[in-house]
């Protein structure tokens, strides 16, 4: 027996509705989500850095600086990450915690360790045997003479104290963060970084 005409057409009605309301499951979503961000002004507010972005990124000149043990050298900061610390060679309590935070958030990096060098500028007194410049992997620079004055005004002058400084592997200064704070934030980085990183 064969169905009558009208039953035909009502079923397929109800299939063509059927995929209209599937498309329109998978359509609506990604329309609202296009509405929202180009059709409106609001952009999501979360963060996955933990420290404060340079914008734009600054490229750091190349300098033949000298350096606290041996001749001058240049103070490069292409190819590898670096991690860099500005201050007083005298190192007082704020500088010791930033290079403690620095040598420990490096070694926390375990295989990934010789990919972030640590560079400490120092921009007077350099360099007066502080204990803390005493480590064999940190490179120190006299960074008081006029050489130096082209790379740091680079650096904030009003952050310095307590502030860290990552520069990516083409020498430019991307990041800043602060030394007193938890330093698990500025590993997270840089973890994040290298994993993501095809140079340096």
């Amino acid at each position: 027996m064969s169905s009558p005409p009208g039953g035909s057409a009502a079923l397929r009605a109800r299939n063509l509705r059927t995929v209209g309301a599937l498309a329109a499951l998978f359509l609506m979503p990604l329309a609202l989500a296009f509405y929202t961000y180009y059709g409106t002004s609001w952009r999501p507010a979360g963060r996955v850095n933990h420290g404060t972005l340079v914008e734009p990124p600054r490229p750091l000149p190349a300098l033949t600086l000298p350096r606290a043990a041996g001749p001058a050298a240049a103070a490069s900061f292409h190819g590898t990450w670096t991690l860099v610390y500005v201050g007083d060679g005298g190192c007082d309590a704020d500088c010791d915690r930033a290079l403690l935070v620095m040598r420990q958030t490096r070694l926390a990096l375990n295989n990934d360790m010789p990919r972030v060098a640590r560079v400490f500028l120092a921009t007077g007194s350099c360099c007066s045997g502080a204990p803390a410049l005493a480590d064999a992997g940190l490179a120190v620079f006299d960074a008081s003479g006029p050489a130096a004055a082209a790379l740091l005004k680079e650096f904030p002058l009003s952050e310095r104290a307590h502030s860290l400084y990552v520069v990516d592997p083409l020498g430019n200064l991307m990041m800043s963060y602060d030394a007193r704070s938890d330093p698990h934030g500025l590993l997270e980085d840089l973890r994040k970084l290298l994993r993501l990183s095809h140079i340096g």
